[in-house]
């Protein structure tokens, strides 16, 4: 099967905080994730996650601080994060928009 997605098409708008967007494509082993954090920069961290997946990230645009466990990290447009399985991470935006790109392995089934 072939699926193409629009630079516009497929966002997501999320019920959350901070608010952002979200489009999602996967195959059946491999999963990428845009992710738009779109009213900030924020007061303070989103609250702390983990989960079984492990993670790579692209800054697409933007600056954020990133948290892993109790490491702290300043990331801006171009720079990339891994984030290993269980691990405790969380970020904070620093600009007013910030876009991710994510993938994930395994897929991440709560995402679809």
């Amino acid at each position: 099967m072939i699926e193409v997605i629009k630079h516009n098409e497929g966002f997501e708008p999320l019920d959350a905080t901070p608010p952002l967007k979200r489009k999602v494509i996967h195959l059946d082993h491999l999963m990428m994730t845009i992710i738009e954090f779109y009213d900030g920069p924020m007061e303070k961290p989103d609250a702390p996650h983990n989960h079984p997946h492990e993670q790579i990230t692209y800054v697409a645009s933007g600056s954020l601080k990133l948290f892993i466990e109790n490491r702290e990290y300043l990331l801006n447009e171009g720079d990339i994060f891994k984030v290993e399985s269980n691990l405790n991470h969380c970020i904070q935006t620093l600009t007013e928009k910030v876009k991710l790109i994510d993938g994930f392995t395994p897929l991440r089934e709560d995402f679809i």
